[in-house]
């Protein structure tokens, strides 16, 4: 992706920023590719990355007790980063990988800090994205503490209809704080009563 076409994408996609804004925020952005399965953060990285997604998708996720474990999907036009190591410059965390092949820009927080304090429609801009990924993350710890498996799977279905093509089964499980098994009852009721009906025959 070229500079045009980065100038042309962020109009189409944050038009509140001043033309002078677009600009600068083109000159210091690299546009990056990357297959599926490509690693943007390693756990135990420094990562003062951001990333937003022109096309494709990714997870952040971690490793406990041997358990890959899910906790952040981004899309399309959607930003993803390692927010401990972003915000605070200490070690990551997580992992954050592409889960198809991938186009996305790249800016740095020190860059990001330089378009804020010289541009206020961008640090506007920056906060709404603060704001929405922080009650994203809240809406999802609300979910698995008040909500049935059942809920949370649907709600998700609700607001990514997609998202079983896009996204493999064990990911999502993990997302929404439940194993594969239970997953596949929810997806198949019927046939999980049956199996349960067999067994007890």
């Amino acid at each position: 992706m070229n500079k045009a076409e980065i100038i042309n994408f962020i109009s189409q996609n944050h038009s509140l920023l001043s033309t002078e804004c677009k600009n600068e925020f083109t000159n210091i952005t690299k546009s990056i590719s990357g297959e599926k399965g490509t690693t943007l953060v390693k756990d135990g990285q420094l990562s003062d990355k951001i990333y937003y997604l022109i096309d494709g998708c990714a997870r952040a996720f971690y490793i406990k007790d041997g358990r890959d474990i899910s906790d952040w999907f981004a899309f399309e036009n959607e930003f993803i980063c390692s927010i401990n190591s972003f915000f605070q410059n200490i070690p990551s965390p997580h992992y954050i990988e592409l889960l198809e092949n991938s186009t996305l820009l790249e800016i740095s927080r020190d860059d990001i800090d330089k378009l804020s304090n010289k541009y206020p429609d961008f640090d506007g801009l920056t906060k709404v994205i603060i704001t929405k990924t922080m009650l994203q993350l809240q809406e999802r710890i609300s979910s698995i503490q008040f909500q049935s498996a059942e809920q949370r799977y649907n709600n998700m279905l609700t607001i990514r209809p997609n998202i079983t093509q896009r996204i493999p089964l064990t990911h999502i499980a993990s997302y929404i704080g439940i194993t594969l098994e239970t997953l596949s009852r929810i997806r198949k009721p019927k046939k999980a009563e049956f199996d349960i009906d067999q067994m007890n025959a």
